[in-house]
């Protein structure tokens, strides 16, 4: 007769040690000293054993039960459930080959797809997996991670907040392992068994965005911002300029060119553009004079906003953080200056594939946008000292006027 669990824990000890069955070879061995040790014997290749499942504290009998119904499966297979479990904990206890760690396999795809990246986005993929998924499973081996382990990791990252965060991750921890499956070390991809398991990103909120009634304010804070004067300079430069934040942090001082005359220009390499196109920024005298303060107060080396972060740079939230300082939380965000330019200049009447071109869009003829990494640069630099002079009258007009419409009759043909 199969044992009840209230048997089992009133299970006293005796002078001697005795066994209390259940059922087909699974039974409670009570010791003198009071343990409880489930047990369970069986026959294979003629010879009769004993397989240990667990004391009672650890192993409850549902447990028990199932421990002893996956051994009766093995030995219906052919295999001593005592061996295959030796077998298990000598694997376990081999150390992992370096070369199928999952950090280390990630860190090759890294390397193999960042030639491809925008140095910004290569630098925020790495730093994401460092911080979320190495710690969680990165010293193990690749091919014995399961879905429920990336699922756990991927759970942290949505309890904090991060749903959308957690969907990307997931994107490059499949691409990791199926890198491996490449690399014949990996068989499986467990995060195909993740579909529909994460949450559901809430809809995307359009980056706040200043109107041209609000200029005056702003640009009266932003001169007097008594934060670092780094950070202020490289909000200006963002709002002369409207390159995207990640093009803005990683700038180089070698990608200036000619800052003392009348044809200056920023070449961003097609490396770290968005769309992997080289982008030409025609800078005015304005943007220049930011740059030569911004040089003055620079360490020696290569990047224009070095910092001691992981990239080497700004981080993400420098400027993000400047702007709530100013009190511009929710209603203005780095990127938003890129739509505020971009109204303003249609409204004024500038030629809308200045625009475009200027905001680095990539165009739908491919063919086209191969080789307008320049074109219109004329134009554009024409605009660009329009929108520059527009924001110093911006700055000295009354706060409290409502902004009109620029004057046709100044707009470059």
């Amino acid at each position: 007769m199969a044992l009840t669990a209230a048997e089992v824990q009133s299970a006293k000890a005796r002078e001697k040690p005795y066994k209390m069955a259940d059922s087909r070879g699974l039974y409670l061995l009570v010791q003198t000293t009071g343990g409880r040790l489930w047990r369970f014997d069986y026959r294979h290749a003629g010879k009769r054993k004993t397989l240990a499942l667990g004391a009672f504290d650890a192993v409850k009998l549902a447990d028990a039960r199932d421990l002893a119904e996956d051994a009766r499966r093995k030995l219906r297979a052919g295999t001593d459930p005592g061996v295959a479990r030796q077998k298990k904990k000598s694997e376990a206890a081999r150390p992992t080959a370096p070369a199928r760690k999952f950090e280390n396999v990630a860190r090759r795809w890294h390397e193999a797809r960042t030639r491809g990246w925008v140095e910004g986005y290569s630098s925020r993929v790495l730093s994401r997996l460092e911080d979320d998924i190495f710690p969680e499973f990165g010293g193990r081996d690749i091919a014995k991670i399961g879905a429920a382990d990336v699922l756990k990791a991927l759970r942290k990252i949505e309890e904090r907040g991060a749903i959308e965060t957690a969907k990307r991750v997931n994107h490059y921890v499949r691409d990791v392992f199926r890198y491996a499956r490449g690399e014949g070390i990996a068989k499986t991809d467990p995060t195909a068994d993740l579909h529909g398991a994460l949450k559901t990103p809430p809809p995307k909120k359009r980056r706040a965005a200043l109107k041209e009634r609000d200029l005056p304010e702003f640009l009266r804070q932003l001169e007097g911002y008594d934060g670092d004067e780094r950070t202020k300079l490289a909000i200006k430069l963002a709002l002369l300029t409207f390159v995207r934040t990640s093009e803005l942090r990683f700038a180089r001082w070698a990608e200036f060119e000619g800052l003392g005359g009348d044809e200056a220009l920023w070449r961003i390499p097609a490396d770290r553009m968005k769309m992997r196109t080289e982008h030409l920024v025609p800078l005015t005298k304005q943007a220049a004079a930011v740059l030569e303060r911004l040089n003055a107060l620079q360490f020696e080396g290569p990047l224009v906003f070095a910092a001691p972060t992981k990239s080497g740079v700004f981080s993400e939230n420098t400027l993000i953080f400047a702007l709530y300082r100013m009190g511009y939380h929710t209603r203005a965000t780095v990127h938003g200056f890129r739509g505020t330019a971009s109204t303003i200049l249609n409204e004024a009447g500038f030629n809308r594939d200045w625009i475009e071109r200027q905001l680095a869009h990539v165009e739908g003829n491919e063919v086209r946008a191969s080789y307008n990494s320049a074109q219109w640069l004329s134009g554009r630099r024409k605009m660009m000292i329009w929108w520059a002079d527009h924001l110093d009258q911006q700055r000295v007009a009354p706060i409290a006027e409502t902004a009109t419409k620029s004057d046709a009759n100044n707009v470059p043909s």
